[in-house]
């Protein structure tokens, strides 16, 4: 079935719908693959609906229609067989990331009145512990804390809900809370409309099959990651690959030589700082200019990478370096920068699969998506597959949503190929003591090629240049201190030069703490959190204004307890280089 067919066999379905299908028709095929005890664990079309028909049974049995039901887990199995669950018995999913802090958890489970949490393997059990008592808890894969019952419990105890129900277009299907990049995480409200609408015309561009190979692992919390590989699965039939555990990533991924892979910004910097760790970026730059060599090189880093098969990877969920996407296209592997919200289902931007990918842009529009740019330079969104509203918070949404578009509050335009360009916040624009106006991401991308930073963010409200916070690469790591500061000493007065002199960035503040969701300087998304990063810094900054360059922290001035500075490890992001 070609892509247009297969569009045409599932447009307009609600995803109950398609799963009945598959239910009737391909019971027997394998959907889920678990990797466990070293071994994968396969569940059918018929296991996952036999399951997640179980869990219907027991919600049903005990909440009404509408209620919200969370779940607080690392991907898995049982995430989608729950959230299966969820769809059958008529209830609203609200998921929680595994990552999140006991207030922001704690926040987003009252505000949301859930019923229940689905608790399973956890970054914070901690956390995760102190906010189980709020609601009856439920035991799924790999959970380290004492909960109510277990999955396994209840399947045993409950029958298959016999019931195969469609529900109206306009009712909420789930609550998506955003990250809370500067506040309180806002609850999007999503109607089935929504993902019948839009999942099936993405599933329909990317020209996924059965053949294809999805492998799962950033939160599905995200909603990036639900929607593509979630319930772009189920309007595909495409199998989905679990790892077992970060410490077994790289070598679960390998085995499973996904097709399409989907990372964020963060993680496939990761993923270049190990191999630049094995295989120093002069060699790489060697190698490369080799013809013989060139392909050996590009092949043996798509292999040690798991990503040799791949013919659809994507990044998203923020800004990209334009230096770091051009290292990835040079390595054969052609990521694509896609641009979306949790609001407007991710139904925004990315680069069809006719086109080559342009670094620097997000691409052209989905089908029947408009997007312009408002006459202050604001990006605008407008599809059926925008949100209800946020939910309990009129006054937000009515700010948000105007006119029928979605604002989204990131400036940009559209070049003359009617390719969209994201150049920032509006929000995160700031102003210099001298008046002049600074937008901190065309900055950070300069530095996209210096391979000792690891996170980088510009500050410089009301100060007389604008500075740059940032975290060291593993490289950088191995080497010492004078090496480091002497080599970003020239990339600084190398971007420098070509910088207008009000953008010119006085000096690098190296903290010695990783910014991590733990420590709370990122988002759960991995976003960087702007205003909380200059809140803890700021004091520092401003007693160092006038030394310039290289600029340490000193590790007796740590900003976080040490159990924080861990974020996703590098051994678990490295390509077999060496």
């Amino acid at each position: 079935m070609n892509p247009e067919q297969k569009y045409k066999s599932v447009a307009g379905k609600q995803p109950l719908e398609v799963l009945y299908e598959r239910e009737r028709e391909q019971g027997g095929e394998v959907y889920l693959r678990q990797m466990w005890n070293r071994e994968w664990r396969e569940y059918t079309w018929g296991d996952v609906m036999d399951r997640a028909r179980r869990v219907a049974s027991f919600l049903v049995e005990r909440f009404e229609p509408g209620d919200r039901i969370a779940i607080h887990a690392k991907n898995c199995a049982d995430w989608i067989i729950v959230d299966i669950g969820i769809m059958l018995a008529g209830m609203v999913s609200v998921p929680l990331y595994p990552g999140q802090s006991a207030s922001s958890m704690r926040y987003v489970l009252e505000h949301s009145e859930s019923k229940v949490l689905f608790c399973g393997a956890s970054d914070d059990n901690k956390a995760l512990t102190e906010v189980s008592s709020l609601q009856p808890t439920v035991a799924i894969q790999r959970c380290a804390i004492d909960c109510d019952s277990t999955l396994e419990e209840l399947l045993e105890s409950h029958r298959p809900y016999a019931e195969s129900p469609l529900f109206d277009e306009n009712d909420v299907f789930t609550i998506m809370y955003t990250s809370g990049t500067t506040g309180h995480p806002k609850g999007v409200m999503h109607t089935w409309s929504a993902i019948s609408f839009a999942v099936p015309n993405m599933v329909r561009g990317f020209g996924y099959d059965e053949s294809d190979r999805f492998f799962s692992y950033l939160p599905l919390a995200h909603a990036a990651e639900r929607i593509v590989i979630e319930f772009h699965s189920l309007y595909s039939g495409t199998p989905i690959y679990f790892p077992e555990s970060l410490e077994t990533f790289v070598d679960d991924l390998r085995q499973a030589r996904p097709t399409m892979f989907f990372s964020v910004p963060r993680l496939w910097t990761k993923f270049k700082e190990g191999i630049d760790a094995k295989m120093p970026p002069a060699l790489q730059k060697f190698l490369l200019s080799v013809p013989g060599l060139r392909g050996w090189l590009q092949r043996k880093i798509q292999k040690g990478l798991g990503l040799d098969q791949a013919r659809m990877l994507v990044t998203g969920a923020s800004p990209i370096s334009v230096d770091l996407l051009r290292w990835y296209h040079q390595m054969g592997l052609m990521v694509t920068d896609g641009y979306g919200m949790t609001e407007n289902f991710i139904y925004g931007c990315i680069t069809h699969m006719e086109d080559t990918p342009v670094p620097g842009t997000v691409g052209k529009p989905f089908w029947d998506c408009e997007v312009k740019i408002s006459p202050e330079g604001e990006i605008l969104f407008k599809s059926r597959a925008l949100m209800k509203g946020y939910y309990l918070e009129p006054e937000k949404t009515a700010e948000v949503l105007r006119d029928g578009y979605y604002h989204t509050g990131d400036s940009g335009f559209i070049d003359d190929r009617g390719l969209l360009h994201v150049t920032g916040r509006i929000s995160d624009t700031f102003k210099t003591s001298k008046g002049k106006f600074v937008q901190p991401p065309s900055l950070e991308g300069l530095f996209g090629d210096e391979a000792l930073l690891g996170q980088v963010c510009v500050l410089g409200h009301g100060l007389r240049q604008p500075v740059m916070l940032a975290t060291l690469s593993e490289l950088a790591q191995s080497m010492s201190r004078e090496d480091v500061s002497r080599q970003l000493e020239k990339t600084l007065a190398a971007v420098n030069e070509e910088l207008a002199q009000h953008e010119r960035i006085s000096g690098i503040y190296i903290t010695v703490d990783e910014w991590t969701p733990q420590n709370e300087l990122l988002t759960p998304t991995m976003k960087v959190k702007r205003k909380v990063l200059e809140q803890r810094y700021r004091p520092w900054i401003e007693r160092k204004e006038d030394q310039g360059g290289i600029i340490w922290e000193s590790p007796s001035k740590k900003n976080a307890p040490a159990e924080n500075r861990s974020v996703f490890k590098p051994e678990s992001a490295q390509a077999d280089a060496g």
